[in-house]
């Protein structure tokens, strides 16, 4: 009977150490998953925060890259721009120098028949009541068309007075005169036109020498000069 006891109570010991030895296995096997969770834990942030940079760097790479690509493209269209508004200028400026070059070319042609309205009317005397009603008629015809020439740009040339210019005037001949100094112009052969500021048809004159007394006066001496080197050179061969 006491050893049945005896053995009842080392059994509930045994009972009792093996819980014990339970629970701290237990409590052991509650601890380790904790430390693996921390470290995972701390290698997932690791881990994000390396591609958190990477990120970050790719983006900026990318956005210089971005601003970069718009500078030059931003360059391109202003200097196509600019291009184009030059392209423009020329085509209209271009444009303008055929219009130009058209109504010259038409107004070029039509002078000549103004030239003879003026020569007519210079010479024309009417006498009668006739010729003078011609005349009348005439002259309203020349006044047509010079109001034509003028709504199409052109202007005559004022030259009788004006020192030459061989950019505006053709001279035709040249002689003395008391009345202008060298270099003016003494008369207006045939008369000169302007086109919107250009020239249109140089004007025909004729150019003053300067006095003319003072150069014949100077050629007489110059002839007599010359007539006294010869004769001295005759003597010196006679001799």
């Amino acid at each position: 009977m006491i050893e049945n006891q005896s053995d009842k109570i080392e059994n509930k010991e045994d009972a009792l150490s093996d819980q014990d030895n339970t629970f701290e296995d237990s409590s052991s096997e509650q601890v380790l998953p904790d430390d693996k969770n921390e470290l995972s834990s701390q290698k997932t942030e690791e881990i994000n925060t390396e591609e958190l940079k990477n990120s970050i760097s790719n983006n900026d790479a990318r956005l210089e890259q971005l601003e970069k690509e718009h500078e030059t493209l931003k360059n391109q269209y202003v200097r196509i721009s600019a291009d184009f508004d030059n392209f423009r200028k020329r085509q209209s400026r271009d444009q303008d120098d055929l219009k130009i070059q058209l109504v010259s070319k038409t107004l070029t042609a039509i002078l000549p028949i103004v030239d003879n309205f003026e020569r007519a009317r210079q010479q024309l005397k009417p006498e009668s009541e006739e010729a003078q009603a011609l005349h009348r008629s005439y002259q309203g015809l020349y006044k047509q068309l010079v109001e034509v020439l003028k709504q199409q740009g052109v202007s005559p040339m004022r030259v009788v007075g004006q020192q030459f210019d061989p950019s505006l005037h053709e001279a035709v001949l040249r002689e003395p005169s008391q009345e202008f100094q060298e270099d003016f112009i003494i008369e207006e052969l045939q008369r000169g036109y302007h086109l919107e500021g250009k020239v249109l048809r140089h004007a025909l004159v004729k150019v003053s020498m300067g006095p003319g007394k003072q150069n014949s006066q100077e050629q007489v001496e110059k002839d007599k000069v010359e007539v006294d080197i010869d004769s001295e050179v005759n003597t010196s061969e006679d001799v």
